[in-house]
């Protein structure tokens, strides 16, 4: 790894410490070579009405991984312009581990694939997600 993405990568993290979102689901963050991990502790508060983790927090950790997998590759903002979410097994009472990977790196638009898993290795879900590459600039801490 250059040091330039390793910068872009401390950047990153550093975006994600500030997000709300962060701290109302205790997720943490990271990369490994390239791939955005996030690792989400059982919270009981994340849970659907019959106690499993709601589909929509499966989701979200899906979006975060592709997301910021796709984001250390560019220069410019990117967003989210769709992704598909396929739930593979209801989870309760476990860590979640996600992880996302380019599929395809263009200039427009990027495709990352995703998955999430138990903190065991069980599958519960996989996703793929398409980035458009804006023209913002990425200034994420010049105030």
């Amino acid at each position: 790894m250059t040091s330039q993405n390793k910068k872009k990568e401390e950047e990153l993290i550093k975006l994600f410490d500030k997000a709300p979102i962060k701290k109302t689901f205790g997720m943490t963050f990271h990369y490994d070579q390239g791939s955005a991990i996030f690792e989400l502790p059982y919270n009981p508060g994340l849970d659907h009405a019959l106690g499993g983790t709601h589909g929509g927090v499966i989701a979200t950790l899906l979006d975060n991984a592709g997301w910021f997998t796709v984001a250390l590759y560019y220069d410019t903002w990117i967003a989210t312009s769709e992704f598909q979410t396929r739930l593979l097994e209801p989870v309760t009472k476990e860590t979640l581990i996600s992880r996302g990977w380019i599929i395809r790196q263009g200039k427009t638009l990027s495709v990352a694939g995703m998955e999430v898993k138990t903190s065991s290795g069980k599958l519960i879900a996989t996703g793929t997600g398409s980035f458009v590459v804006t023209s913002v600039p990425y200034n994420i801490f010049q105030s």
